[in-house]
């Protein structure tokens, strides 16, 4: 029967409450494996600790069950609304729960949620897409980070791929969760194949490639536009049109992107670096670093566009 877990002068909340006792219960089972990073056969994926379990409450996506401790019940009236009052909250020790964390130090506190399916078909509805491919992107902290700078600088949507056989880290993973704060919950995320492939329905929608390369690689030594023999320029952020629709390509951290998606791309993007920084060490930026620029400065543009209109 449902249970009332506390109350507030704003709201008072209910939720239909199970005890779980044993390792074996298949609540529990599915829960380690989520946790874990495996992903249930509907895509459904295991997010945990009060932010992110207040993110998948608050995006709107299918949330299938609520897990708590005995310490983390505390949690419960500050992530759980009146809208979330029929979703399942299982019960169980904090032992128990322990058991099924990804974390060395849990809150108590996780849940099963199905994030929503994106496809390029919906980016060509509405304002210009600003989109942000990560190609081959391995690193976890990085693809997190990359969607979290995309929500936060108004991205339609970010996708993945791989290139050269390398693919990039699960955006649903645990670490890559953690780092995107729940963006990953919120940003429509579009997941592929090869890169060529994913590619291909941006150019029907007329989405312009545009290529991050580091400088050296890109052959840029100052921030005046190059114009190669293929007729792909090479320029700084503040170059490029970002009011029209664009996607941003970041590359592996090691290898950056491959040279005929570089060479496919519409135009190619380096970030300039104060003179002198390279024999200290400072030869590129981070992937993730480099993302949050250019998206950064596509909203500047986007915004200073807004603004002028009457």
């Amino acid at each position: 029967m449902p249970h009332r877990i506390g109350s507030t002068a704003q709201q008072s909340t209910k939720e239909s409450s199970t005890v779980i006792s044993s390792r074996e219960n298949r609540w529990l089972k599915k829960f380690r494996s989520a946790l874990a990073g495996e992903h249930g056969d509907d895509g459904t994926v295991g997010v945990e600790g009060v932010r992110l379990v207040a993110a998948a409450l608050g995006s709107g996506q299918p949330v299938e069950a609520v897990l708590v401790s005995e310490s983390g019940a505390r949690h419960l009236p500050r992530v759980l609304g009146p809208s979330a009052s029929a979703i399942p909250v299982l019960r169980t020790t904090d032992k128990l729960f322990a058991g099924v964390a990804d974390t060395q130090t849990p809150q108590g506190i996780a849940a099963l949620v199905r994030p929503r399916q994106a496809a390029f078909e919906n980016l060509a509805a509405g304002s210009p897409a600003l989109v942000v491919v990560l190609v081959g992107v391995q690193d976890p902290g990085n693809v997190g980070t990359i969607i979290r700078a995309a929500e936060a600088f108004g991205a339609s949507a970010a996708a993945t791929c791989q290139a050269d056989g390398i693919g990039t880290a699960d955006p649903f993973g645990p670490k890559a969760l953690r780092a995107s704060a729940g963006s990953a919950l919120r940003l429509p995320i579009i997941r592929g194949g090869a890169a060529a492939e994913l590619l291909a329905p941006l150019r029907r929608v007329h989405v312009k490639i545009c290529a991050a390369v580091a400088g050296a690689a890109a052959g840029a030594e100052d921030s005046t536009p190059i114009l190669l023999q293929t007729g792909s320029p090479i320029l700084c952020p503040w170059d490029v049109d970002w009011k029209a629709p664009a996607a941003i390509l970041i590359g592996n951290e090691g290898a950056g992107l491959p040279a005929e998606l570089v060479r496919g791309a519409d135009a190619r993007v380096y970030i300039p670096q104060a003179a002198g920084t390279a024999p200290v060490g400072i030869e590129s930026l981070n992937a993730a670093m480099a993302a949050s620029v250019l998206l950064y400065e596509a909203m500047r543009q986007r915004n200073a566009a807004r603004q002028k209109k009457p």
